[in-house]
């Protein structure tokens, strides 16, 4: 059933597969799994080498990766996100690029067409790609038509995708897909995913990395980036 996109594991059971309809404000996903948030950027930055083109794709998530990224000489970094390049602008050792385009006010970013020809521009060498909802069946999607040319577009300018995606997220939908588990280079989520999930989507082929929040396994505080 998990497969076929009609549920989703939960600890003990499953639960109906479910549809995003709208997001929440960029202020609201800001207040919320911020713990999970920092191990899910650690992770993802891990593959960060000097010199390299970045795309950050707007989301409080992906936000989390700026302090990661502040000793690696020489980058390159794209971003349609207003607080990404917001942050990003006191270092001047990274070459900054803001795409222009249509505002999401709600979400603090650049959609549209004219936003995805603007990445088209470049060659990326690692996209790292956020998404509201996510499933086996269905892989990326959005309920908004706006970011899907985004989406895409960085991903075809990118020699690798990364989908970092809250496990919060995993078995819910939106009404229009970005792309399958397997376009993606690589997964990372939290350590929230339930094992069967997790099976069920190595078993697709898909690289999946639940990062480990920090102190979890001994009961300390989680670090903080």
């Amino acid at each position: 059933l998990e497969e076929e996109g009609r549920v989703r594991s939960v600890p003990g059971g499953v639960e109906l597969a479910t549809q995003v309809r709208s997001e929440p404000s960029y202020l609201d996903k800001s207040r919320v799994d911020m713990d999970e948030k920092r191990a899910m950027a650690r992770a993802a930055a891990a593959p960060v080498e000097e010199g390299r083109t970045l795309y950050l794709d707007a989301g409080t998530t992906l936000g989390q990766l700026v302090p990661y990224l502040w000793d690696v000489p020489g980058l390159t970094v794209i971003t349609n996100d207003l607080t990404t390049a917001a942050s990003m602008t006191d270092h001047p050792g990274v070459d900054l690029f803001l795409v222009g385009g249509q505002i999401d006010r709600e979400n603090r970013s650049a959609v549209g067409d004219i936003a995805a020809q603007t990445i088209s521009e470049f060659n990326i060498d690692i996209a790292f790609m956020s998404t509201s909802s996510w499933d086996l069946n269905r892989g990326s999607t959005t309920p908004s038509r706006g970011k899907v040319a985004v989406k895409r577009a960085a991903m075809a300018a990118a020699s690798m995708s990364l989908l970092v995606a809250g496990a919060d997220k995993y078995g819910t939908f939106g009404t229009f897909k970005v792309a399958a588990l397997e376009s993606f280079s690589r997964v990372i989520t939290d350590d929230r995913l339930p094992e069967a999930s997790v099976r069920a989507i190595e078993e697709r082929g898909v690289d999946l990395d639940p990062a480990q929040t920090r102190g979890k396994d001994t009961g300390g505080e989680a670090g903080t980036a």
